[in-house]
């Protein structure tokens, strides 16, 4: 028995008549089709449909020609022509639900209120959870109720020619979450009054957060992935990890970087590329950017609907540099970043909210979020309380994750070929150490399930295999597990907290899959059972979009209660004579947050002070991270110390600091957003790369409908010598 993807039974029209067709029409229309779905993602509507017109005239009798049809002309802004496509789907196809909702969402369109409502509702008697039916019928109700009101208040003119006030099914003001993670990144959405991961054009849960670059095209995701063996100086990885950051403080991820990154401006890293035949040079947060661009593509496609604006997590022990780069980064992949939010937190709404929907949840909670993804690894300590999640301490490693664990692997595999063959393939050779770490991280992912497995590689003619053992890995790694460990000793420390009093470790990030890591933290919580409710994947995108359906205003039973109170990472202050470090908020301190310390001169009659802003735990300056520096003239003339200047710091939601300083006496005062200090961009460097960003947007676009077009060229070449019987 044949069954559709809900499971009922197929009828009998959907398929009947095939038979009757040749096989070589059938494969000409399932070509046409592949091509017009490609063309469809892109965005080239008009494209698409030429492709499923030939699609139809070589299969007439396939409802899904004329569904995807009705759905380009749909985006066209064609209303008529979607709706006949839609019909015909119907009439081939009276069992297939979407059918129905291809025809619903175009007689709305031509405001066919009653015929809409009947096509959804026919729809939703085949598919009764049928969410885009369902949210039409539901935007049907609304529009009729509004234009109803409006008859009553005596406003009953003709709107035939304009649009409906009420916003189509499913264009509402989405706020997505977005996790930008340093291997892998995520996008979920709030819908249907619960947190959804949205695919990506791959069908998966999940993107690398990888740009490739060539003569031709920039890829994103899984296709710049495949192609980094052979193209390895021009793929960008692991970006996470140099934003934000000097280029002195990177010696170690520049290492293991096949691409060029260049000591740019300020000591700032610049990565430089060849992209579509010129040598580029762009800012981590350009390719960040791209990775986001990416993702927001992802919620539109899912969504229906333009997306602008986001929540974005971050590391939570990100420093103020990095958070306001990732934020730029959002903006320059036109994106409204409302809050950055630390992984940890978004995780533990995550979970917050699966016990909430289980019934589970108990009025007082102590959880440890432990976090370890690919790159960046943090551990939080939160107390749930009737709907509040605050944050005790955080710690973590920005700079530890399952890249680690990969080059750990690498590294001794490579000794091991280089001792038994006594050859060394990989040393100086980029595309084979590309090949060996995927080899390696495939291997790793095999050894969280199995005792045992090898590493394979080919070099040339030879073919390399190093057996491997579970017990090996872990050695190889036993110093980064117990990192891990001491983080999570430091962050209970921090939180004047035993372990004893932790009611659940809530495990987050692909890596808390390696069975040695859950091992010494099962070991040290003395065997308690680790939490592995939520998806170790989707946990901090999942809590993201919450945090997103909160600040869109969503009304929910399941939101309307949470608040989220996270705290500072690092310790504010100030330099002081002799470079001392005085802090003025301390590290773990929650957001928002406003203090003010009183300081004074150093020298007889200064009518100026130089404030110098770090952050960090060290009581010197030279250890910890400058994050601005500003200066306050017109100040009382006095001798040293008796002047009195009060310096403020205030932390906003997203842990983005202000400071001022104002003399008490005079009055006078100065600040600092700290945008444009340490390596941040400026407005004008900003609408700079959102141009550069909108120019590679523009080639993209170009370069696939060339290929689509020399694509048909070249088919239409082949059928014509087939036809010549050349062939």
């Amino acid at each position: 028995m044949v069954r559709t993807k809900s499971g009922r039974k197929k009828d009998k029209k959907e398929s009947a008549g095939d038979s009757e067709i040749p096989a070589d029409q059938l494969a000409l229309a399932q070509e046409n089709k592949t091509k017009g779905n490609v063309a469809f993602s892109a965005g080239q509507y008009m494209e698409a449909v030429k492709y499923f017109t030939q699609a139809i005239k070589h299969n007439p009798k396939d409802h899904v020609f004329y569904s995807n049809r009705s759905a380009c002309y749909a985006s066209l802004d064609k209303y008529k022509e979607a709706s006949a496509d839609a019909l015909q789907c119907t009439t081939i196809a009276p069992g297939w639900a979407k059918g129905y909702s291809r025809l619903g969402l175009a007689l709305f369109k031509l405001k066919e209120y009653k015929k809409a409502l009947k096509a959804y509702e026919t729809g939703v008697s085949i598919d009764p959870s049928n969410t885009q039916l369902l949210e039409g019928i539901s935007e049907i109700r609304r529009t009729e109720a509004a234009e109803a009101a409006r008859d009553e208040d005596g406003e009953s003119e003709d709107y035939s020619d304009e649009e409906p006030e009420l916003v189509e099914p499913g264009k509402v003001d989405h706020v997505i979450g977005i996790d930008l993670g340093t291997t892998y990144s995520c996008v979920a959405v709030w819908r249907n009054g619960e947190p959804e991961v949205l695919t990506n054009d791959e069908g998966e849960r999940t993107t690398p957060s990888w740009v490739g670059f060539s003569d031709d095209e920039r890829l994103v995701g899984e296709a710049a992935k495949r192609q980094a063996a052979r193209n390895p100086t021009n793929t960008l990885f692991n970006i996470k990890r140099i934003i934000g950051r000097t280029y002195g403080e990177c010696t170690e991820e520049l290492k293991l970087f096949p691409f060029t990154v260049l000591d740019g401006d300020n000591g700032k890293p610049m990565v430089q590329v060849k992209a579509q035949g010129e040598i580029k040079t762009m800012a981590p947060e350009e390719i960040s950017a791209m990775v986001l661009e990416k993702m927001k593509k992802t919620a539109e496609a899912a969504l229906g609907c333009e997306v602008t604006k986001a929540v974005v997590t971050v590391p939570a022990y990100f420093n103020d540099a990095q958070r306001r780069l990732t934020k730029d980064a959002g903006t320059i992949a036109g994106l409204e970043v409302l809050r950055v939010i630390n992984e940890p937190t978004a995780a533990a709404l995550a979970y917050g909210l699966d016990n909430a929907t289980k019934d589970e949840a108990t009025p007082n909670q102590t959880i440890l979020v432990f976090d370890l993804g690919g790159g960046t690894f943090d551990v939080s300590l939160l107390s749930i309380q009737e709907g509040m999640f605050e944050v005790i301490s955080t710690a973590g490693d920005t700079h530890l994750g399952g890249e680690d664990f990969d080059s750990a692997l690498a590294d001794w595999v490579a000794a091991e070929v280089k001792r038994t063959k006594k050859v060394d393939p990989f040393t100086g050779d980029h595309k084979m150490m590309r090949r060996l770490r995927n080899a390696c991280e495939k291997a790793k992912r095999i050894l969280s399930s199995s005792s045992g497995t090898t590493v394979d590689i080919t070099v040339g003619d030879e073919e390399y295999s190093v057996a491997i053992s579970k017990a090996k890995f872990e050695s190889l790694n036993e110093k980064i597990f117990q990192r891990c460990l001491d983080a999570v000793k430091r962050c209970l420390q921090d939180g004047k907290m035993e372990k004893d009093q932790v009611d659940e470790i809530v495990l987050v990030g692909g890596s808390t899959r390696v069975p040695r890591v859950q091992a010494i933290l099962q070991d040290y919580f003395n065997g308690k059972q680790l939490c592995k409710s939520v998806h170790p994947d989707e946990a901090v995108a999942y809590g993201a979009a919450v945090q997103g359906a909160i600040l869109s205003g969503v009304r929910d039973p399941s939101t309307q209660s949470l608040l989220l109170v996270d705290v500072i990472p690092l310790s504010l202050g100030v330099e002081c004579a002799g470079r001392e470090f005085s802090k003025v908020i301390n590290r773990n301190t929650s957001v928002p947050c406003r203090k003010t310390k009183e300081y004074s001169t150093v020298e007889d009659w200064q009518t100026e002070v130089d404030v110098r802003i770090f952050e960090g735990e060290r009581t010197i300056t030279d250890g910890n991270n400058l994050l601005g520096e500003f200066q306050i003239t017109g100040i009382q003339r006095a001798r040293a110390g008796e002047a009195k200047i009060l310096v403020t710091f205030d932390v906003n939601h997203s842990g983005l600091l202000t400071v001022t300083a104002k003399d008490k006496v005079t009055g006078a005062e100065a600040s600092v957003n700290i945008n444009n200090a340490h390596g941040q961009l400026p407005p004008e460097e900003i609408e700079r790369m959102m141009a550069e960003a909108e120019k590679f947007r523009a080639k993209d676009e170009a370069h696939a409908k060339a290929v689509r077009e020399e694509m048909e060229r070249e088919y239409m070449e082949n059928r014509e010598r087939e036809r010549a019987g050349l062939n």
